[in-house]
């Protein structure tokens, strides 16, 4: 396949972070090297009321928070599986810095996402590519109602078979990526990706400001130092002709098309487009249509001050790609040495999930995050409904609240009223001894909007329904890393008090894997910055 690569960058890396000073003003100070440093309480003070530093100048757009529904109204939650990283990117910069990520930055989902799970995974040559793992316990933050966990993990495949690769790069060299954690870490991350390319492989650079140009045709990936030669004299000035620098992009893919093989443009960027197509509606139906011709899109962030993050993750999910936000040194190299070919072996496209509740056991149920990736419960079968890309080894995790029969909703100042109303249309498929059953649609890689998707399903007793001290480790760290997410976001279901029960369930945890342990580190920083209620 062909690919274009967006490069945007983040603050967490080398000079250009900052914080607020006592009179509110935002002053920049020189950052970890790596973004890697331990944080302790001690480097991130409490703060109270509107002392509270965020991030300034990032547009982000507030997603809300799933309300609870009434089964007997709706039974069916559907949603599109995503596995972008960007929102909890934007969380481990901002508490690097010393500051809480700004509330309309948190979506749920990405921050359980974040996490691996030790799903059990299909054979790679399984007739159907992913498992489905459904765990339901009472609630791990001792609310007296029930916690449902479905896991989805793809087929991986017995050793990584990578196919050839037609890179592209779309480099925004405006005025406002001067700062290290933006062009220069940009630079490195091109640099960084040449060691996990080959002979095979072929690597073009777009750059845009006040003018668009191509700063190196399509290049053999073994001619590193005329590669090297093109990345390296990179500078930033000027304004930000992002439009055109698209379609000189989607030019470039063409001239390099692999056939059969990895296409792909790869955005680098602070995260705005202000010359030329600079609506995220144009530049989504531009990306849509491009998409058509097997070139797909991803987007990566870079810096503070300007990152327009609802823009970054629409024309990510346009291009069948992922948004990610690179935070530092070892990010960069980290994101090209494990992501930045997780495209190359798609396990499934246009992923939806349907989740049915059975009302003789389920009074009403919320959905933890996914809110900007709803789908209408009766565009489930249709086809032609654009939906999620999984690449082989991802795994997708969603959580419910579920209300069962003897419980109640539980009653929260300020959290919106359960949505009810009629009965909704849709043939009941679950079984009798079902209380829940999930369904996940998806298509082979490579097809069109008419083709037929494929389906699978598993379901849930209620006698599977366990304590808290019987639920599996993947059960409890999802479901504490919700809960903080739900407290950073302000949701109306967020309980202060949770933080220690969080603390206690992630704490036992740490040792696991490094990103365990690593956010371990940063709760403990963000929690101290958190106000008391």
């Amino acid at each position: 396949m062909n690919k274009i690569v967006l490069v945007g960058l983040s603050c967490v890396v080398a000079v250009g972070c900052g914080a607020y000073d006592e009179d509110g003003r935002y002053a920049e100070y020189p950052g970890p090297s790596d973004g890697g440093a331990p944080i302790s309480a001690d480097s991130a003070a409490p703060m109270s009321g509107d002392e509270v530093a965020t991030p300034p100048g990032d547009r982000y757009e507030y997603v809300g928070t799933n309300p609870f529904v009434m089964a007997e109204h709706d039974p069916f939650s559907t949603f599109a599986a995503d596995v972008d990283t960007a929102s909890y990117d934007i969380f481990r910069r901002d508490v690097t810095d010393g500051l809480l990520p700004a509330r309309d930055s948190v979506r749920l989902e990405e921050y359980v996402n974040a996490f691996d799970y030790d799903y059990p995974a299909p054979a790679y040559d399984a007739e159907i590519p992913f498992t489905i793992s459904l765990a339901a316990a009472n609630h791990a933050m001792g609310r007296e109602i029930t916690q449902l966990r479905v896991g989805i993990q793809a087929a991986t495949p017995p050793a990584f078979v990578k196919l050839p690769t037609n890179l592209i790069y779309l480099v925004d060299v405006s005025g406002s990526m001067g700062s290290e954690d933006k062009l220069p870490l940009a630079k490195l991350l091109m640099e960084y990706s040449l060691d996990v390319l080959d002979a095979t492989d072929t690597v073009s650079i777009v750059t845009y400001s006040g003018s668009v140009g191509v700063a190196l045709p399509p290049t053999n990936a073994t001619d590193r130092e005329t590669i090297l030669g093109a990345i390296r004299p990179l500078n930033a000035a000027g304004s930000t002709a992002g439009g055109a620098a698209m379609d000189l992009a989607y030019a470039q893919a063409a001239a390099g098309y692999i056939d059969g093989g990895f296409n792909h443009v790869i955005l680098l960027t602070d995260g705005d487009f202000n010359v030329g197509v600079s609506s995220t509606e144009a530049l989504v139906t531009m990306i849509e249509e491009k998409r058509r011709t097997g070139v797909t899109l991803t987007a990566l962030g870079f810096g503070r001050g300007n990152l327009n993050d609802a823009m970054m993750e629409r024309v990510s999910n346009a291009g069948n790609g992922t948004y990610s936000v690179i935070t530092s040194q070892a990010h960069a190299r980290e994101y090209a040495d494990e992501a930045l070919l997780a495209g190359v072996n798609l396990v499934a496209q246009d992923m939806k999930i349907q989740v049915e509740f059975n009302t003789d056991h389920v009074v009403a149920y919320r959905l933890l995050g996914y809110e900007n990736r709803a789908i209408a419960d009766s565009d489930f079968r249709v086809d032609s409904v654009d939906a999620g890309e999984v690449g082989a080894g991802h795994r997708v995790t969603a959580l419910y609240e579920v209300v069962l029969n003897g419980q109640s909703i539980p009653a929260i100042d300020g959290a919106p009223v359960a949505t009810d109303g009629e009965p909704v249309e849709g043939t009941r498929e679950i079984e009798a001894s079902e209380f829940v059953q999930v369904r996940v649609r998806w298509k082979d890689l490579g097809a069109s909007a008419e083709d037929a998707a494929y389906e699978t399903s598993q379901g849930l007793a209620p006698a599977d329904v366990v304590q808290p001290a019987d639920a599996d480790p993947d059960f409890l760290w999802a479901a504490s890393i919700a809960a903080f997410a739900e407290i950073l976001k302000d949701s109306p279901f967020a309980q202060h008090a949770d933080l220690d029960r969080i603390e206690t369930l992630t704490a036992a945890q740490a040792t696991r894997d490094d990103d365990r342990a690593r956010f371990v580190e940063l709760f403990t920083a963000a929690r101290a910055m958190i106000p008391a209620p």
